[in-house]
Formats: C-alpha cells, structure tokens, sequence
C-alpha cells in the first residue's frame, strides 16, 4: 500500500513537471503572408484597408520597420525560412514553376528535404508542428515533389503542393483546430500559417465585397481580400484567448514578398490559376510599399523590406516601434530555435544569428555576417520596370549595394539613414562600392554551380535521356 502511495505521488510529480516545462516553453505562431506590401496596414496609415487584428498585434507587441526577406519573390523567400540559410545556397533564385521552367534557369524542382528544417529542429525539441496554407516549397504542377508532411510537420493542409489542395480559406480553422488540440495534450507548438492573400488571384467573398461597398471596384476588391485574411487571423488570436494561451505564445506577422503591381495599366479581368482556383487578376493588385522603392521582384526595399510585427506578451514590448534593429528571414530559424530550446543539427551553421534580445528591445548583438541577396534579372532594366534590374544585393552594417548581373552597373545607398533609398552615394564613396563587391564576388564563390541531391522529378530525369 505504501509503495503503491508512492508511486502514484512520483506520477503526480512527474505529470506536473511535465506540464510545467511545457508551459514554460513558449508556443511559435509565425503568420507569413503573400506579397503583403508594408504600407498594406492600417496601423502603417493605409486609407482605406482596414487591418483590426493585425493592428492589435502591432498595439500589444513590437512593430519592427527594418525587416527583410531574403528575396523579391515567393519560393526563396520561403527557403530562407525553412533552412536559415540564404535561397542561392540551394540554387533557389526564383518562384518554382512547372519542370521546364525550373530546369531552364538552373533551379531544382523542390526544396530537398534534407536540408537542414526548422520544423524538424522543432520536433526534436519536443513541439508539435504544423503548415497551414500556401506552401510553394514545390509546386502542385509537379505531382511526384515531396508534399510538406515530408519536411517535419505533424499536421499540414497546403496548396502550391503535390496532391490534394486545401482551400485558401480554411487554413485558420485548421490553425485553431490543431491549436486546440495541442492545447488538450499539453503539448507545446509551431505553426506556419502561410496565407494566401494578397496574392494573385483575389479570392473575393460577398461579405467583404460589401463591407467595402463605397470603394471603386479595384480598390474594393484589393480591401476585401486582405480583411478576410485579417478576419481569419482574429480568429487564430481569440482562440489563443479562449484557452489563455495569450502570455506564452508567440505570434509574428510578416510576409514573403512586395507587393505585386501590373507594369502598366491592366484590364481587371478573371483569372484561373491550378492550385487555388478562379479570382480577379493582377489588374486589382493595389498593394503600397509605404514609399519604399520597387515592388515584387526587385531587391530594392520595396520589394524585400515588409511588415514584421512581433507579439509575446511580459518578454516584448507593447505598442513599440522599433526603426533601429535590422532583422533578416535568415534569423527566425536561429531565433525560433532559441526559444523553444532546440539544438541545432551537427554541422549545420546559420547564415542568420539569433536575436531573441533584438525581439525583447535588448541591445542588439552587432551583426558582423552581411546579408546577400541574389536574382535572376534582365539588364538593362525595361522601361515599365525601372526597379527590377538587381541581380545581386549585399547589405553590410550601414551600407546596401546593388548590382546588376556583371557588375557594371552599381548603386550604393546608406540604408540606415536612408531606407527609401534616394540617394545613391556611389560615385563619392568609390572604396566603399569597391569593398562591397569583392564581398559579393567573395559570396558567389562559396554557390554551388548546379542543384544537388534527390531535387529533380522524374519528368526531368526523363527529359534528360
């Protein structure tokens, strides 16, 4: 009898300090929307677009103006995430599109799944992990790429994958399902809720088209669809209320990309696309870039610099905003990593750093690593796209140089004190461009010249017979 007491005493404490640290760490939710431009807000003073929820993120957290994704378009952009390491390190230089189109401009058909994950670092650490929404690592036109549960996840539902296609509006019901779930288990955990919108095509629904009635038709569809995506967040952060997983979760918001923009002016027409279904076309794209130069695509600040706003309540600041602290997409692996105590592979080396403090209002750690960007873009530059002609990019303490592919044409601009890059310094501080490009040529030598491992579809094995 005694030593039945004693065990069943030992379970209890065992149960409870189980739960304990599973409270103590905190859950991840990282929102990742699609060609989201940083002006695309209410609370960064948009005129008509009305974002409650996201802006509630930016009054009970930290709204960070100095974020940048590692690419102008969508797939390297994701790659940065997933790996902590720069996209051309995988030869991930563009969207992935059908075979053809990959294989002509030298890029895999997926990203290889064993590459260095977040998720998996995640899993090992004892969290549950799931992927919601756009996935874009593959491509749905390529049915033998691995689909996402393959890259660490628990549970997915995903489009811009192989197999079936989750409708673009159900990734927060099944955000909160597996939330709740998590909850019931006590177990800690991530989620990647990649959403859609804005994206092309606009997926309208009559209760936003009519919530912004008064708006002329592009504005109005341009409105409606980033207030469903705002509404279907609200949704994920009162469920977080509900089950009082507010204080110990969490939650940033940012996007992949710039917003997209026609080059000129465009017919508002319908559109079909495979993964996602019919919707309006480019022609209803109004995204803003709140005065940063370039759109989607371009490697100038209006193109890469997006919104980031990071919520935890007690560890970082409400109502905060930080114009200061430069953070990159190569950083959330190395910072998620952290605070969920999850070690890194043997071997494996960031190309990001860790800043957890940055995220607390800290000091930051001095970034000594630059950050590279690489392209593939014409030159010289079309006329309707004066933006779009950087192939590669090196941002490095104050100073961001652009360059085009053969490095004959460069500008220099200090991105600290001017992040709206007007004014290009390079013919007064020759050393300084000088200097930057034997950088960028330094990086360049370190690229693989081909993809490597199980990355190709039988489609192209085929091809190459």
């Amino acid at each position: 009898m005694k030593l039945n007491r004693q065990f069943f005493l030992l379970s209890i404490a065992l149960t409870v300090s189980s739960f304990v640290h599973s409270a103590e760490r905190p859950n991840i939710i990282f929102i990742f929307a699609d060609d989201w431009g940083w002006g695309d807000l209410s609370c960064h003073g948009h005129p008509y677009v009305k974002t409650p929820h996201i802006d509630r993120l930016a009054k009970e957290g930290t709204d960070f103006y100095r974020f940048t994704v590692a690419s102008g378009v969508c797939s390297p952009s994701r790659t940065a995430v997933m790996t902590g390491h720069f996209p051309a390190r995988y030869n991930i230089d563009g969207h992935f599109a059908w075979v053809p189109s990959n294989a002509k401009r030298g890029m895999p058909d997926w990203l290889d799944p064993d590459a260095p994950l977040l998720p998996r670092m995640l899993q090992k650490a004892g969290y549950r992990t799931a992927h919601f929404g756009k996935w874009h690592l593959a491509n749905n036109m390529i049915p033998d790429s691995p689909v996402p549960g393959i890259y660490g996840y628990d549970a997915y539902g995903a489009f811009n994958c192989a197999g079936e296609q989750m409708p673009v509006h159900e990734d927060s019901k099944h955000t909160v399902d597996f939330i709740e779930k998590c909850h019931s288990e006590k177990k800690p955990f991530f989620v990647n809720l990649w959403i859609h919108e804005p994206h092309t095509p606009f997926h309208t629904v009559p209760k936003y088209r009519w919530r912004f009635r008064e708006l002329e038709e592009r504005d109005n569809i341009y409105a409606s669809v980033l207030s469903h995506a705002d509404d279907r967040i609200g949704e994920v952060l009162e469920t977080l209320d509900r089950l009082k997983l507010t204080k110990n979760t969490l939650v940033i918001f940012s996007s992949d990309n710039g917003p997209a923009r026609a080059a000129g002016p465009t017919d508002l027409t319908l559109m079909h696309d495979t993964a996602t279904g019919a919707g309006y076309g480019i022609g209803a794209a109004k995204g803003i870039t709140g005065g940063r130069k370039g759109y989607k695509a371009a490697l100038f600040e209006g193109g890469i610099g997006v919104p980031f706003i990071a919520r935890w309540p007690g560890k970082i600041a409400a109502g905060k905003v930080d114009d200061q602290s430069l953070i990159s997409a190569i950083d959330l692996l190395p910072t998620f990593c952290e605070i969920a105590g999850a070690k890194f592979p043997k071997g494996y080396k960031p190309d990001g750093i860790s800043l957890v403090s940055t995220l607390k209002g800290e000091r930051s750690p001095a970034r000594e690593k630059p950050l590279f960007w690489k392209m593939q873009a014409r030159w010289p530059p079309p006329k309707d796209r004066p933006h779009h002609w950087v192939s590669y990019a090196i941002v490095h303490k104050n100073w961001k140089l652009l360059a085009n592919r053969d490095s004959t044409h460069t500008e220099l601009y200090d991105i600290a004190s001017d992040p709206l890059e007007k004014q290009d310094l390079t013919q007064w501080k020759p050393k300084v461009t000088e200097q930057l490009l034997k950088q960028i040529d330094t990086w360049k030598s370190t690229l693989p010249k081909e993809p490597s491992g199980d990355v190709f579809s039988i489609e192209r094995k085929r091809s190459k017979r």
